[in-house]
């Protein structure tokens, strides 16, 4: 009877200890999570959500680590907050990564239209006589910054919209500081015609 009673409670532990490891190990959740991961890094997480997918990376760890100790409960709970956390860093990323070519959008458009109206004040001093100093730093500014103006086109192209932003806003900047020096030649004569 004795060992009877001792293999029953041997069994009874086994099974008391099973249940409170969970059961299976989460093989499903974790590779979800993983795919989740890697979605969040192919959507830029890296660049735009680097601590969200760092959280999820290391949640991942967590439940591999649990899985080893075989606390099946504790590899869960970790393999969906991974999961979560890497979908909130690839949705974390797309807007970031939206807001940012939002921006590179309206710094090259900011540039083309400030480079077409340094154009038509060049062609107005121009017709001024306006002095010749004047018109060539005009000219040379439209020389530099047509080409780097190509270049935000480029970066914006490759979905390199810092690097968009940052060419053509300061294209824009040096466009406009030519603008206020026609514009400033430009005003005593128009004055004077009236």
């Amino acid at each position: 009877m004795s060992l009877r009673r001792g293999l029953l409670s041997t069994v009874l532990l086994l099974s008391i200890v099973s249940a409170a490891c969970g059961g299976d190990p989460p093989d499903r959740e974790m590779q979800q999570a993983q795919t989740a991961i890697d979605t969040a890094r192919a959507a830029g997480a890296a660049q735009y959500a680097a601590a969200e997918l760092t959280a999820a990376e290391e949640a991942l760890k967590g439940a591999k680590i649990a899985v080893e100790q075989r606390d099946y409960r504790l590899a869960l709970n970790d393999a969906l907050d991974s999961r979560e956390r890497a979908q909130n860093a690839a949705k974390q990323a797309a807007d970031a990564k939206a807001s940012e070519r939002e921006s590179a959008d309206h710094a090259i458009s900011d540039a083309t239209s400030a480079l077409a109206v340094l154009n038509r004040q060049l062609k107005t001093a121009e017709a001024a006589h306006a002095a010749p100093r004047v018109l060539t730093a005009a000219r040379s500014v439209i020389a530099d910054v047509t080409p780097r103006l190509q270049e935000a086109r480029t970066a914006y192209g490759r979905a390199d919209y810092a690097a968009a932003t940052s060419t053509a806003s300061a294209a824009t900047e040096q466009i406009n500081d030519a603008v206020d020096d026609l514009q400033s030649v430009l005003a005593p004569s128009s004055r004077r015609h009236r």
